[in-house]
């Protein structure tokens, strides 16, 4: 079982505690996790939401199942605009506290999880990104030189979510497409799914052939605007087409490249001259895709080292700190290594 789209829980009050643990304890259990796993998993959970408690503010989870050659995952992310950690290595250590408690959940925690990573900037707050698979990964997993990670996240309040993301790599490219149905709801979800069914057994290698192949087929729909960006491994670059106010930027560490689309509706009207635009691969390069969830104005580079973690705690940084929360919400990193 695979989520696209991620379930976002309050943690910043204890009322909402039993109920959260309730739900993703059952989000687990409905992907067939063992109950040795799933108990790890309640442990897990109840140790996050007791430090989002005694030491942050404003703190939430977000929650989403996962896949990994077969393997189920599930994966936890919270973040808060608490007070943030200078030493994060010391505070994983068991028996270390501020709040003197037993200072064992940072410790417990990493025992527990496959994957736990935490970023956190003194008087800006933390994230803290867990991932706990049903058993071991294979090795080659690991070795990987292509990481894809998404957060969408439905408007407040909103059941459907009219954002949606995917990815999908043949032996001679890396495609991926992020798309938001206008308004919000649920015929903002028909036309982001609709569209992404078409991506998914769209044959052509060009973006712009490609946005083409969507706007034909959800034309019965509300439409949405949409971006599809592919790496081309052959020739080391990037091509990219969009429709619409989806925001791409290219990000390397000494600056970043951004990406405005051509104005349209895909499934209503579209651009009779539009163009595939090419950018050459750097080292280190990374690509980050937005919907107008996002605000315009944000900037990876107020974030000192958070690319050497996993993309998803940048994913959640931005999230923190950029997202409008007036509409659906979405953001995709890809970085290849080569």
């Amino acid at each position: 079982m695979v989520n696209t789209v991620h379930l976002r829980f309050n943690a910043a009050d204890r009322s909402y505690f039993a109920i959260l643990k309730k739900e993703i304890h059952a989000l687990a259990a409905s992907a067939g996790f063992t109950p040795r796993k799933l108990a790890e998993i309640d442990i897990i959970v109840a140790e996050i939401v007791s430090n989002l408690a005694k030491h942050a503010m404003e703190g939430e989870l977000f929650v989403k199942l996962k896949e990994e050659e077969g393997i189920q995952g599930i994966e936890l992310t919270a973040l808060d605009r608490g007070p943030g950690m200078s030493d994060v290595p010391k505070m994983m250590a068991d028996g270390v506290s501020t709040k003197s408690t037993l200072g064992q959940g940072l410790g417990a925690i990493h025992r527990l999880s496959n994957i736990c990573q935490i970023y956190s900037v003194k008087g800006w707050g933390t994230v803290l990104y867990v991932v706990v698979y049903n058993k071991a990964l294979p090795t080659r997993i690991k070795q990987k030189k292509t990481e894809i990670r998404s957060l969408v996240v439905p408007k407040p309040g909103e059941t459907f979510c009219g954002d949606g993301f995917y990815a999908k790599e043949t032996p001679e490219h890396i495609k991926l497409f992020l798309g938001d149905g206008l308004g919000h709801g649920k015929d903002a979800q028909a036309a982001v799914d609709l569209a992404i069914d078409a991506f998914k057994i769209c044959p052509y290698d060009s973006p712009l052939e490609t946005l083409r192949f969507i706007h034909t087929s959800v034309k019965r729909s509300r439409g949405l605007v949409g971006t599809a960006a592919y790496f081309d491994k052959k020739d080391k670059k990037w091509l990219i087409c969009g429709i619409g106010n989806i925001q791409s930027r290219l990000h390397n560490p000494v600056g970043s490249k951004n990406y405005l689309g051509y104005n349209g509706i895909i499934g209503h009207n579209i651009p009779n001259t539009m163009k595939d635009q090419e950018i050459e691969y750097e080292k280190g390069q990374t690509i980050v895709m937005c919907s107008d969830g996002f605000k315009s104005r944000w900037d990876l580079s107020k974030y000192p080292g958070i690319l050497r973690n996993d993309l998803s705690v940048a994913a959640a940084a931005m999230f923190r700190d950029f997202s409008r929360n007036t509409d659906d919400m979405s953001i995709a990193f890809c970085k290849v290594t080569i």
